[in-house]
């Protein structure tokens, strides 16, 4: 599942001044800023199990993380949604029966910071069974930010490295319910130009794409014990 192709975005370095806080030259105190344009300050290790409420205009998903099957893909997972980076997104790349895809945040400033902010792989402990949920990547450890569902088996994506964290436990039908008419993006389809929406933002894909299903917001609501969901 591509994560995007290369690209060197001028707003690297404007998302990285803008992260940084202290005082002005007149001496007042300055505003705080997005902790999201700063993802090098950003880390969390997750618990070993634990749920996320996924509200969407289509409806409401549970997911059930565990860490156990792709630590460092459920450290990143947590870290973002503890701090707000799936709010206010858009389900960005749907291919009917296949995959529905999500990551690229609102704002474009914070796609560029977090847009080498690579971690390792994990080894594929889970496979990529109808629902179950995986980072997206172009090669190896460059996952970062965008998370994939399998709307369809696609155990053929384990070969490839792509090792799921999570799994849909309650309103698959919600996800299968994700608009898909545009398709995927160019050249593939006429879904949204990944590289201008990792750029631009959600003006770039509510002005051009307005039926994309919202991801209003993501939730941590409770933390398990045991092994299964």
């Amino acid at each position: 599942m591509r994560r995007g192709g290369p690209v060197a975005l001028a707003l690297a370095a404007a998302a990285a001044l803008s992260a940084c806080g202290g005082e002005t030259e007149s001496g007042t105190e300055a505003p705080q800023l997005n902790p999201l344009y700063a993802p090098d300050r950003l880390h969390t290790e997750a618990p070993d199990s634990f749920r996320v409420v996924m509200g969407t205009s289509e409806g409401d998903l549970t997911l059930f993380v565990k860490r156990a099957w792709s630590p460092r893909g459920v450290d990143r997972f947590y870290t973002l949604v503890t701090n707000g980076f799936y709010d206010d997104q858009r389900i960005h790349r749907v291919v009917e029966g296949q995959v529905a895809q999500w990551g690229l945040h609102g704002d474009g400033r914070v796609n560029s910071a977090w847009y080498e902010a690579y971690i390792v792989d994990d080894d594929v402990v889970l496979s990529n069974e109808r629902g179950t949920v995986a980072f997206a990547k172009g090669g190896a450890n460059d996952r970062t930010t965008q998370v994939f569902i399998n709307l369809q088996d696609n155990t053929g994506l384990d070969a490839q490295g792509f090792s799921p964290f999570a799994r849909v436990v309650d309103g698959m039908g919600v996800a299968d319910r994700f608009h898909s008419a545009y398709g995927d993006g160019p050249p593939r389809g006429e879904g949204p130009y990944g590289l201008q929406a990792l750029r631009d933002g959600n003006p770039y894909l509510d002005g051009n794409f307005p039926e994309l299903t919202r991801l209003d917001s993501m939730r941590v609501i409770e933390f398990e014990q045991g092994d299964s969901p």
